[in-house]
């Protein structure tokens, strides 16, 4: 979910921007950048709206292209039971496949850099049952026909091998299915095109495939760029296609809808609107009959400053106020910026007719990091305990809630096979830059998972 080029994440500060006022300073963040850049001359940023910020994702929830790295580093850390070498040998854990109506805990990996096998053996080390992968279909088919599965090969074989269950997220669209922008940014012309990938790909690995996510915060026009601008209706219309065609291949497969970005409206100078908020999107949605093609309806939440259990409405008498040099939740009461509000608000709306997949979710903490990228001043606020604190509170609150079925936390890897302290991914990552495990990971390797 990640971008790919340094000199495209020199182009984020545009488009979005979160604007409030406070005493005489305006403050604009372009917060939630979670991808860098893909070959296009595209923005890189994820959106935030006057009222409210965007989910600052990515990862698994952006778009962008996976980084290039002429040489990623591999993640080392010792096996759990630890022992080396001849004296001690590990004893490999017995595989278990999690039954899909059980609730999922699931990491999104980078697993198109680095050795599959070292990615899902640090989930499985974890103890989560599910793992989610981006499938960018612009960069997997450049011409029509040519695919080029070696992407994807290394992750799927590995979490077969060890019997994780596999979410893929397809986004984007190639050029070629979109001559009139010419670009990835949105879907394709032909939704007909899109049926024939999916069903390539199911093709291509029978069986290893346990749920399909159907694009990706489709309420902001980076993620969404078509003539006729926003759509909930031609998203449901995409999203129709999509479940008849996997549930023509494979009816076990569980189908997801593309989750939204929380974030606020944004109209641009020229009238263009670049986000709609995304609890107005979401009943566009449910109008359009949405919840008659997913059996479960994506989420993102990528939470800024405040734990998982504070409603946007007590931000600001929340203890984080105190010290918080971020002021967003605080200063600017909007449902976006909490976790509880956001999920919530999704299960009031479709009055509980269908669960939410958590498809994004996680803090951010710039401690020990280097540096800070740009937007990301909300991330200083945030120690890493903090940061373990809240994922592990994030999962157990979400299975007591009753309102997810799968959740996957943002991200395990992006530390080490980032671009670095600057990389707006690595703040999320559970690992450090040098593979070595934050408190985070510790945290979620001996946090119980009934």
């Amino acid at each position: 979910m990640s971008s790919s080029e340094k000199g495209a994440a020199n182009r984020r500060l545009r488009n979005l921007a979160i604007a409030w006022v406070i005493g005489s300073l305006i403050v604009a963040c372009t917060v939630g950048a979670i991808i860098i850049a893909t070959g296009d001359d595209q923005p890189t940023q994820k959106a935030l709206a006057t009222a409210a910020p965007a989910s600052p994702l990515t990862g698994p929830g952006s778009t962008t292209a996976a980084p290039t790295m002429a040489a990623p580093q591999v993640v080392t850390l010792t096996p759990a039971g630890g022992a080396s070498g001849d004296e001690q040998p590990a004893v490999a854990p017995v595989p278990v496949v999690v039954p899909l109506d059980a609730f999922g805990y699931g990491i999104q990996v980078h697993g198109s850099v680095g050795d599959p096998e070292s990615t899902v053996g640090l989930v499985e080390r974890l103890g989560l049952g599910w793992l989610k992968q981006q499938v960018r279909w612009g960069e997997l088919e450049k011409s029509p026909g040519d695919l080029n599965w070696g992407l994807l090969d290394g992750i799927m074989m590995a979490a077969e091998t060890r019997r994780i269950r596999v979410m893929l997220s397809v986004v984007t669209a190639p050029a070629w299915s979109r001559p009139a922008l010419g670009n990835t940014h949105g879907p394709p012309d032909d939704l007909s095109q899109l049926a024939a990938f999916l069903g390539k790909l199911i093709d291509q690995y029978p069986g290893q495939i346990s749920a399909i996510e159907v694009w990706n915060e489709q309420n902001l026009d980076r993620e969404w760029q078509t003539p006729d601008g926003l759509s909930a209706e031609r998203y449901t219309e995409m999203l129709r296609v999509a479940h008849e065609t996997i549930k023509g291949k494979d009816p076990s497969i569980v189908v997801i809808s593309g989750a939204l970005a929380p974030t606020g409206g944004w109209v641009e100078p020229d009238g263009r609107e670049t986000a709609i908020d995304d609890f107005v999107f979401f009943q566009q949605l449910l109008d359009a009959g949405m919840l008659g093609y997913a059996d479960c309806v994506g989420a993102h939440h990528n939470g800024y400053n405040i734990g998982p259990d504070v409603l946007a409405e007590d931000a600001p008498n929340d203890p984080q106020a105190a010290t918080a040099g971020f002021r967003g939740p605080f200063a600017n009461v909007h449902h976006s910026w909490s976790f509880k509000s956001t999920l919530m608000g999704y299960s009031q709306m479709m009055a509980g007719e269908k669960q939410l997949c958590v498809t994004e979710f996680g803090w951010a903490s710039t401690e020990g990091r280097g540096g800070t990228p740009p937007g990301f001043d909300f991330a200083d606020d945030n120690s890493q305990q903090e940061q373990a604190d809240w994922i592990v509170q994030a999962y157990q609150l979400q299975r007591d809630w009753g309102i997810t079925w799968l959740t996957f936390l943002w991200n395990l890897d992006y530390g080490p096979k980032g671009l670095g302290p600057e990389d707006d991914n690595v703040p999320y990552s559970i690992l450090n830059l040098d593979g070595s495990p934050r408190p985070a990971f510790e945290a979620l390797e001996t946090m119980p998972k009934p």
